[in-house]
């Protein structure tokens, strides 16, 4: 295949036969790259056009006649596919689950098979327990979006109580994936493999903003489905796929993790479903080459790390993370290995596979010697030495000892440490950010010993990070003059609130994953014990506000999907602990013999160990 400049050939969903490819060129005109759609026409026998309410009944959406995307061909699962109109079409318990709870009640008293206080006590917790997951599963079902038919993603927050929705009805890459991983371990693989094809086509529409256009190869923050009318037929609508790239976003900001967390939700699927035939399609080759490109692009940055601005990640308003935040480089890393494990080989591949290997080795010694602080390290930077003007420099970005805060002098355990959030010349983000910390034991960026630290941390302290609500995103909040300058007096923002330290629930998903490839099921399953108690009660909120977590955010969104979808990928992981293995990464021998030659080649540190035999240009 030979692609032209501007212009890409994606093969199309395996639907009706007018439907086999799409041809987005940038000498189209703007009206068809941003109504491109797969969608066949229906047509109405009123004048009146219905109103499309995403994530309820799916017989009250106007949706084209085309079939569903091509099956997943020897994929069998014991709950199916079949299931996917049987939740989405029930009504949600107002109670909360308490009539579940009541009735399995009186099932346990006339068994007559429960004696003693002990086992009835428990017994009924675990009642409680799974009335919370059958209510979580029905609200991430009554969450989900769909498109010509099928189920495409789910909408970021299902509110019942919020008139405002802003851009909460849409389907956004990064809230999907824990959507995505329920599905996948519930055996429910359609969404999945449509949400990723889908999203594919949308890599390739115009995204301009003020007559300027980023690279090729940039995903979406999200996009919607919406019905309108067709032109010259008022009595006929079609659906199409309305992305935002970030033009429409507060602040305008790019989301840099939107490709790399779908790179990684391409991997997870191919390994839960034994199915290899989406990622190998010449598409969705050329989807991953495209995001690599335009990550692997040179610039003129001196470290291995991806610069990005402010508010490009999860966190994504003004937070003082703009340079090279720990969470885009633990992804970046993470995608890196997937891509690497799904590319095909093929001649025009190897110089992106031979860029891709020298940046892991770079990225991995990179983070682990800079960003890693523990109390050794700490009493390291404290005695550094300045305006040092050297090769073989101890203080190699120039830190100032006054940075080391009083705050982690006493916060920093003698058993522990972590990564820290940011690091630039002349100057360190001290901050702890779990999302970054937690992905970066998920994917082997931390090495063993760190990854084991980072828990330590975490267990000596529970009381900040988790408190009575699992998991501060950040820590310690922005206050007084620092949070006026660092974040501009952002009002959504303030202390121990939203990004500022607030606590959100959708992080025990990746709390889970961690714990589980480090064999600490116990810091997970208690976390999880601590938001079982407050999560359904509380409507499933975005955040938690205050120092301990014991507000429900004072801006949250209720029936939060990726709240719902954290909770539930937590606990089918902690009952079957194995399957984490689909988003968990090991690192090869080839990446962990060049870190340390490397370090041995660092006249600093000498360590004994034996060097690779394979060149890598760094």
């Amino acid at each position: 295949m030979v692609i032209g400049s501007g212009e890409i050939v994606l093969q199309g969903l395996s639907m009706s036969a007018p439907c086999v490819a799409l041809i987005v060129s940038s000498r189209s005109s703007a009206k068809w790259r941003r109504k491109i759609s797969l969608a066949r026409i229906q047509s109405w026998n009123s004048s009146k056009g219905r109103q499309r309410t995403i994530g309820f009944d799916r017989n009250q959406f106007p949706c084209c006649q085309c079939q569903r995307a091509e099956s997943v061909s020897g994929v069998t699962a014991e709950d199916g596919n079949g299931t996917w109109f049987v939740g989405v079409e029930k009504k949600l318990n107002s109670t909360n689950g308490a009539n579940v709870l009541e009735n399995e009640k009186e099932d346990l008293g006339s068994t007559g098979e429960i004696s003693g206080d002990v086992a009835v006590g428990s017994t009924l917790d675990q009642v409680a327990e799974d009335s919370i997951e059958d209510e979580a599963w029905n609200l991430l079902r009554a969450s989900v979006v769909y498109y010509c038919g099928n189920p495409i993603g789910t909408i970021a927050a299902n509110d019942p109580t919020s008139s405002n929705v802003l851009n909460y009805d849409q389907v956004f890459i990064r809230d999907f994936i824990p959507s995505g991983v329920a599905f996948l371990l519930k055996g429910e693989y359609d969404i999945v493999r449509n949400f990723i094809l889908y999203t594919l086509q949308l890599q390739s529409w115009e995204k301009t903003m003020d007559c300027h256009s980023p690279g090729q190869g940039l995903m979406p923050a999200s996009f919607k489905v919406r019905t309108v009318p067709l032109e010259g037929d008022d009595n006929a609508t079609e659906e199409v796929l309305d992305p935002d790239f970030g033009e429409a976003a507060i602040g305008r900001v790019a989301p840099v993790d939107s490709g790399l967390w779908w790179i990684i939700l391409l991997r997870a699927y191919g390994k839960c479903t034994g199915d290899l035939s989406v990622q190998e399609r010449i598409d969705v080759q050329t989807g991953i080459k495209m995001i690599l490109r335009l990550c692997l692009a040179d610039g003129f940055d001196m470290f291995p790390t991806l610069l990005v601005t402010d508010g490009s990640c999860m966190i994504d308003r003004r937070m003082g993370i703009h340079g090279h935040p720990l969470e885009i480089q633990a992804l970046f890393y993470s995608a890196l290995l997937c891509a690497r494990e799904m590319l095909t080989p093929e001649d025009g591949s190897t110089d992106l596979i031979r860029a891709l290997n020298n940046r892991l080795v770079a990225l991995s010694y990179h983070i682990r010697e800079y960003y890693w602080v523990d109390m050794k390290k700490l009493n390291e930077i404290y005695r550094y030495k300045t305006e040092e003007y050297s090769y073989d420099a101890v203080n190699k970005f120039n830190i100032y000892p006054e940075q080391v805060s009083p705050w982690l002098v006493e916060w920093m355990p003698n058993k522990g440490g972590y990564l820290i959030g940011n690091l630039q010349p002349a100057h360190m983000d001290f901050r702890f950010f779990a999302l970054g910390n937690l992905w970066s034991i998920v994917s082997g960026l931390a090495t063993r010993e760190q990854s084991h630290a980072i828990l330590d941390l975490i267990e000596a302290r529970w009381s900040d990070l988790v408190a009575d609500m699992p998991f501060k995103i950040c820590f310690p909040a922005l206050e007084g003059q620092e949070w006026r300058i660092i974040t501009g007096s952002d009002p959504k923002n303030t202390p121990w609130s939203y990004h500022n330290a607030g606590a959100w629930p959708t992080l025990l998903w990746q709390l889970a994953i961690a714990c589980i490839k480090m064999n600490r099921h116990d810091i997970a399953a208690k976390a999880i014990k601590v938001a079982e108690k407050r999560l359904s009660t509380d409507k499933w909120p975005e955040y938690y506000d205050s120092k301990r977590a014991r507000f429900i955010g004072k801006q949250a969104h209720l029936h939060q999907t990726w709240s719902v979808a954290g909770y539930l990928v937590a606990k089918l992981l902690l009952k079957n602990p194995n399957l984490a293995k689909i988003l968990t990464q090991e690192e090869d021998q080839e990446l962990v013999n060049a870190f340390y030659c490397m370090i041995d080649n660092n006249p600093r540190r000498k360590r004994g160990r034996k060097p690779s035999n394979q060149t890598y240009i760094v």
